[in-house]
């Protein structure tokens, strides 16, 4: 045998060695738990043979604690790069069958190494956690590998698409990572995130608390907003990702795929009869949106979260579109603290990709109360004015039914510079419903008439017909034009072809200061 043919094979036993992981035991035993292995999930979620490996022979450094000459293959962590969708992307993943995938200095060496592939490379990262969080036995160590990494995700931020995926725990200074990133998915009965885990939380303050309602899928889906997306299954997660890359484009210097073929909308209820005539009756405005895109799909993001506004990715004339919408069917579409900040940090996203914005608006305003002031709804509803305002990709609205007060301000008016704002012949655009205007504004003549009740809706009557209609503020050049719904698609396509080449100019400055 040749000396090549020697160092190949030596090779080999090395690579399958290293490849195995934590060896037989602890797959079986990763398997028990219902979780694929680090190496499966990147073949699962990458195009066929598609994926190289570097730094497969990396070791440790560690020396305390009984560490020395103890072997971690890979210490615990894959990276390399692949395709999704044929387009090239940068994935760590690690693994949990080599010390729990702990994070020590070189594993996140690792990990930044890929990074830095990822922002010099212009290509978007993806990082598959399962992790029992940083190794102690290596001290500050760990804690510099999370710092470097936290400083890489800020810096890519807004420039690389940064993609987590929790497929296990995530727990203590590993959890900043993902919240850093653009989007986090989590998969039912498998992820878990938190800061503190239910055993600290007992001895500090005897609260008992079970892992999934501390720190579950659902508890991120639906209470905290931490993830976007939230699956049952690995496999409809690792689908839930190759959906999202297929609609946002690469880098901020990228626009997104345009698709050749612009199919038309196949939703089966018109638009004329998706919303009703009466302000007071909800209805959901997925349908609406649906009417309106191409194949009429919708890629909805935070579903479960603050479901009074809607928030996804659809396609116009073949062109990725970022969609914000009121949903009248919960809270009546109400601005909150949480729909505020869903919605801002979504337009912040589009507006660094480059990815229009087309918004839905049919809401009362802001939600009142005492704990909404308490939450701080000042702060977190100035998010979205802030969000809009900044924004300078293509932004046009629709007013369907209400506009009423901040609200109407907040959701892309032409008074936060929109480049285009359509409303239906049924929009109120005003600064209250017309019973609570009434009120105020009629107050004595109603105290004082005859027949109070009757004086009282002959006054709501004459605010309806004065500015409950979408004519006043047409008349101030603040709606480009009143159309009919089965217009809207036709109007949208007209706007977002004439702003295909939108340039705006901003003062000269660091960065500004959001309200976060």
């Amino acid at each position: 045998m040749s000396i090549l043919k020697q160092k190949i094979e030596e090779l080999q036993n090395r690579k399958a060695k290293t490849m195995l992981g934590g060896g037989e035991k602890s797959i079986a035993k990763q398997k028990e738990m219902g979780k694929k292995t680090a190496r499966e999930r990147i073949d699962a979620l990458l195009d066929k043979d598609s994926f190289l490996e570097y730094d497969l022979f990396i070791q440790h450094e560690a020396r305390e604690f009984g560490m020395l000459g103890k072997e971690m293959p890979a210490d615990g962590v894959i990276i390399g790069t692949g395709k999704i969708n044929n387009n090239t992307v940068a994935v760590f993943a690690q693994d949990f069958t080599v010390a729990g995938g702990s994070l020590g200095f070189m594993h996140a060496k690792k990990i930044t190494k890929i990074m830095d592939v990822a922002l010099n490379n212009r290509i978007p990262l993806i990082g598959i956690n399962d992790s029992g969080g940083a190794r102690i036995q290596e001290g500050v160590g760990a804690l510099a590998g999370y710092g470097e990494i936290f400083y890489r995700n800020t810096i890519s931020s807004g420039v690389i698409p940064q993609l987590s995926v929790i497929l296990g725990p995530c727990a203590g200074g590993a959890v900043y990572s993902p919240a850093l990133t653009d989007f986090v998915f989590v998969v039912e009965g498998v992820s878990k995130m938190f800061i503190t885990g239910p055993d600290v939380i007992k001895t500090v303050l005897g609260e008992e608390i079970s892992q999934e309602d501390l720190g579950g899928a659902r508890v991120h889906s639906e209470i905290s907003g931490n993830a976007h997306f939230c699956a049952q299954t690995e496999e409809e997660c690792f689908n839930q990702i190759r959906t999202l890359l297929d609609y946002i484009p690469q880098n901020n210097n990228k626009e997104s795929i345009i698709k050749a073929e612009a199919k038309e909308p196949v939703a089966k209820t018109k638009i004329e009869t998706i919303v009703p005539d009466d302000p007071k009756i909800p209805y959901d405005v997925r349908e609406l949106i649906k009417s309106v895109t191409d194949g009429s799909d919708f890629f909805e993001v935070q579903a479960a979260f603050a479901p009074n506004i809607v928030i996804g990715y659809g396609r116009i004339n073949g062109e990725t579109i970022g969609f914000i919408a009121n949903q009248p069917d919960a809270l009546a579409g109400v601005l909150d603290c949480d729909s505020a900040d869903k919605a801002a940090r979504f337009i912040r996203f589009c507006d660094s990709f480059n990815i229009p914005l087309v918004t839905f608006e049919d809401l009362p305003g802001y939600l009142p109360g005492i704990e909404q002031e308490h939450m701080g709804v000042i702060r977190h509803g100035a998010k979205i004015l802030y969000a809009y305002s900044e924004a300078t990709v293509p932004r046009i609205t629709v007013i369907l039914r209400k506009a009423y007060g901040g609200g109407y301000i907040a959701m892309n008016s032409r008074h936060l510079q929109a480049d285009f704002v359509f409303a239906w012949p049924l929009a109120e655009i005003a600064v209250m419903g017309a019973e609570g205007a009434a009120n105020v504004i009629f107050r004595k003549d109603i105290a004082g008439a005859e027949n109070p009740v009757e004086e009282r809706s002959r006054k709501i009557q004459e605010y309806k017909d004065k500015f409950a209609n979408p004519y006043v503020a047409a008349g101030k050049g603040f709606v480009d034009a009143v159309i009919e719904p089965c217009e809207t698609r036709k109007y949208l396509i007209h706007a977002l072809d004439i702003c295909k080449n939108k340039k705006v100019e901003r003062p000269c400055k660091k960065h500004g200061n959001p309200p976060f």
